[in-house]
């Protein structure tokens, strides 16, 4: 089987999954090409990416509200002072808990790019393996030759 044969499998399968799948919904205006989604490694990756970028962006903002707080002191009696320093801690762990849910999410879109590739990439060893083992032997005789 020739990968080109394994794409065509692929595609068959994914067109009688989507024969049989019922969304409601308004159906495309005609003439509607549909969408540009993209799915391979270096879509996933960028995602990926862009999601890590927020875990940066958040840690600068959450050292500027730390700067911010730093001038406040230890508990000085001001009931303001303390409200603040409430709200800061609060803060602060809902900023750590968002990085660290976009670190996840971004190790996890990595995966996904990561295993569809892997995926592809091993059917196509796969394949090329049961060429090798089981590939045609040469023909023996009858080839006519020194007649």
């Amino acid at each position: 089987m020739a990968w080109e044969e394994w794409e065509q499998l692929k595609a068959a399968a994914v067109a009688r999954e989507s024969s049989r799948t019922q969304l409601n919904q308004v159906p495309p205006e005609p003439g509607d090409g549909g969408g540009t989604l993209v799915s391979n490694k270096p879509a996933w990756s960028r995602a990926g990416d862009d999601v890590d970028s927020f875990r940066e962006t958040i840690g600068k903002a959450l050292g500027a509200l730390s700067e911010g707080q730093s001038g406040l002191g230890a508990d000085t009696g001001c009931r303001t002072a303390i409200a603040q320093k409430d709200v800061y801690d609060s803060w602060e762990r809902y900023v750590e808990k968002v990085s660290r849910r976009c670190g996840r999410l971004a190790g996890l879109l990595e995966k996904a790019g990561n295993d569809q590739l892997r995926t592809d990439e091993s059917i196509m060893v796969e394949i090329a393996n049961l060429k090798v083992a089981y590939g045609d032997t040469p023909a023996l005789g009858g080839h006519g030759e020194g007649r």
